[in-house]
């Protein structure tokens, strides 16, 4: 059961619906149960404290900067499950290698089992016949608070995906914006069992698991920051000119290499990266934020150079992939160079691969492009980083 990493469902959506999730972004539930949710979006985002200890609100530093670094809880609780039920057998994987062995490991430890095992089965095989349930690991970065995003998933359930029982008019998107990933009844049946498993799988273990691993790594956090603020001056360009000029940087405890990332207009980016073991370890956010910056170009250079047949027996879903990778390298190496090889390592480590003598080389033949295809992205490149 392959994850289908780039499954961008805003791409797919009407523009009453992706104006939708901007407006999902910036607020809580569209005013539904407007009270309760006032006083919670109040404390979504706070900075960190002094001491290094964080609550379950959201954190953030260097908040006044255009792209903070911030975690959210209700985001990684939501790829956590979905690092648990799928198998993810790509070459770049977008869950760390040996997550689910060391959740359940911790879970084991600590005697511990929820509805998230006793639903294990049929959660996995709905994915069976319906793969596409796999763009739905983009939700969590459409909602600014973890009850701004229950409250949409239980209208939506309660509703029956009919946005005609939505209540008003925000309920009625907010209901629609649900069923752009999970259209059928199966899917909102997917969905109930899904949402309840997780929620006894925060209560039992997720919640406590991760307010102490954001505790232990408040000094990584920082270390990603200043790293951030120090290298993206020199990205700034291609930033700007590529309409990436403002967006939010969510580090996330599941992840890998591959990122999550929705573009909710002009200059308003959202996208998920690793979040490091160790300050150590800080620059491999960098490589990876770098790596999401590329996709958007990596995607057009591969569907203006591969025929539709090659489109459809999904050499374009692989190509993306690749060119993202070799994409990121070429903006490292332009705007960053002294990051080049640390780059190019990571990505080899992350698809399970020695780097040699020369990691730029190998990554070149571990992710390989047909030379349309790479002369294409560079020549994006050049194009987007000389502003023209």
């Amino acid at each position: 059961m392959e994850i289908l990493h780039r499954l961008r469902p805003a791409q797919q959506l009407t523009l009453n619906q992706e104006d939708t999730m901007s407006r999902l972004i910036r607020s809580s539930l569209l005013g539904l149960v407007a009270a309760g949710l006032a006083a919670c979006a109040s404390a979504g985002t706070t900075a960190l404290p002094d001491d290094g200890r964080s609550g379950s609100a959201d954190q953030t530093v260097s908040a006044a900067e255009t792209w903070p670094i911030r975690t959210r809880e209700h985001l990684d609780l939501w790829l956590h499950g979905y690092a648990m039920i799928q198998d993810d057998t790509s070459l770049v994987p977008l869950f760390r290698r040996g997550y689910k062995s060391e959740m359940r490991a911790l879970r084991a430890r600590s005697n511990v089992s929820t509805q998230l095992d006793a639903n294990m089965a049929a959660l996995r095989a709905r994915f069976v016949v319906n793969p596409q349930l796999g763009n739905a690991h983009f939700l969590p970065l459409q909602f600014d608070s973890p009850n701004s995003m229950r409250d949409a998933i239980e209208l939506f359930i309660q509703s029956e995906g009919d946005p005609r029982r939505g209540g008003t008019q925000e309920g009625a998107n907010a209901i629609a914006l649900l069923a752009s990933y999970f259209p059928t009844g199966l899917d909102r049946d997917w969905l109930r069992l899904f949402w309840q498993s997780l929620q006894e799988e925060s209560t039992r273990f997720y919640h406590d698991y991760w307010i102490r691993t954001q505790a232990e790594r408040t000094p990584v956090m920082r270390a990603v920051d200043a790293l951030w603020q120090q290298h993206r001056p020199a990205l700034r360009t291609y930033m700007n000119n590529s309409q990436q000029g403002g967006g939010v940087v969510f580090l996330s405890l599941p992840l890998n290499g591959e990122g999550r990332t929705m573009a909710q207009g002009r200059n308003n980016t959202i996208t998920a990266v690793t979040f490091p073991a160790s300050a150590s370890d800080a620059t491999d956010a960098i490589y990876v934020i770098v790596h999401e910056l590329m996709f958007a170009a990596a995607g057009t250079a591969v569907s203006d150079n591969i025929t539709p047949t090659e489109q459809r027996e999904g050499l374009g879903d692989r190509y993306i992939s690749a060119a993202a990778v070799r994409g990121g390298l070429m903006l490292i190496e332009k705007t960053i160079p002294s990051l080049a090889d640390g780059y190019a390592r990571y990505y080899l480590r992350s698809a399970n691969r020695a780097a040699g003598t020369n990691p730029r080389t190998t990554l070149a033949s571990v992710f390989p492009l047909p030379e349309t295809i790479r002369t294409a992205l560079a020549r994006q490149l050049d194009v987007v980083l000389g502003g023209i």
